[in-house]
């Protein structure tokens, strides 16, 4: 066995320079936060990323940033949620993309904003060893279902968002399971779900026989959060004080050996603040 490092990063889908911003002598367009993306490589080298609201632009500036440090890193390309893997380490086997349906039958509205949400998938060999895994990177819906009694729901509000996030994760989890059935080996689910662990969605995933890391990791579970205020209106220097079970990143792991997963961490530097309000998480994992 080999020990990999599996990550899930959210890195904001913003590609210009925003007034907000440009008043306050602050730079959030892709060609100034890609520098910081970048260091959180260097000093994290995973060897698969999973990315959300990777911007067609964002992931050029990453494949340069990466060409120019003379990084192996090749690009599964998939509407904002990309896979970036270490090719010196692991070899392609299989990949297939997937853009959740704008619509959810009995509710109105869309429920994949600018086509976003989305899911991609690799199946990988490592190359030292041979060992096989699929990792799959997704992006739920990010509005939720309004409370019964709420008279008057805010923006982030929209009926039907609980049941959509059941079904886009329930649709990549039985394409998991092909995948499983055709390589028999473990999977990692990984991505920006936009619930937390108790909801509903995660609990479904839970309930299909995926665990998540921070409840297997034998050496260091994370607890916090990695979330922070960063938008389109600035950002702030301080990342919110929540207990594990309010984070909306995810890594789910199935079919595992028994003690494979050793670490579930989040990378969160103070450098960080302007970059993204997701800090990455990543797993340290025997395969």
């Amino acid at each position: 066995m080999a020990t990999i490092r599996l990550m899930t990063h959210n890195v904001w889908n913003c590609d210009k320079n925003l007034v907000a911003w440009e008043a306050k002598g602050e730079d959030c367009s892709a060609e100034a936060r890609v520098e910081g993306l970048l260091r959180v490589y260097r000093e994290t080298i995973p060897d698969v990323i999973g990315g959300q609201e990777v911007s067609a632009l964002m992931a050029d500036l990453l494949k340069e940033g990466f060409q120019k440090e003379q990084v192996k890193y090749t690009l599964i390309w998939g509407r904002y949620t990309p896979i970036l893997y270490r090719s010196d380490k692991l070899e392609l086997l299989d990949a297939e993309f997937c853009t959740y349906p704008e619509k959810i039958t009995g509710f109105e509205g869309s429920f994949n904003d600018v086509k976003s949400k989305s899911w991609n998938l690799g199946v990988f060999r490592m190359k030292s060893g041979g060992n096989v895994f699929i990792f799959a990177t997704t992006h739920l819906w990010w509005k939720r279902s309004p409370l019964e009694n709420d008279t008057s729901p805010s923006r982030n509000c929209q009926r039907g968002s609980d049941e959509a996030r059941e079904q886009q994760i329930a649709s990549l989890i039985k394409k998991i399971e092909e995948y499983r059935e055709k390589y028999s080996c473990p999977a990692i689910l990984v991505g920006d779900m936009n619930c937390s662990y108790g909801s509903k969605a995660m609990q479904f995933v839970r309930d299909c026989g995926f665990r998540h890391a921070h409840d297997i990791a034998s050496e260091y579970a994370e607890e916090a959060i990695g979330y922070h205020y960063c938008f389109a209106d600035g950002y702030k220097t301080q990342y919110y004080d929540k207990p594990f079970e309010f984070a909306i990143d995810h890594i789910y792991i199935k079919g595992e050996s028994e003690g494979s997963v050793k670490r579930f961490e989040r990378h969160s530097p103070e450098y960080y603040y302007a970059i993204s309000d997701h800090s990455p998480a990543y797993i340290d994992m025997e395969i």
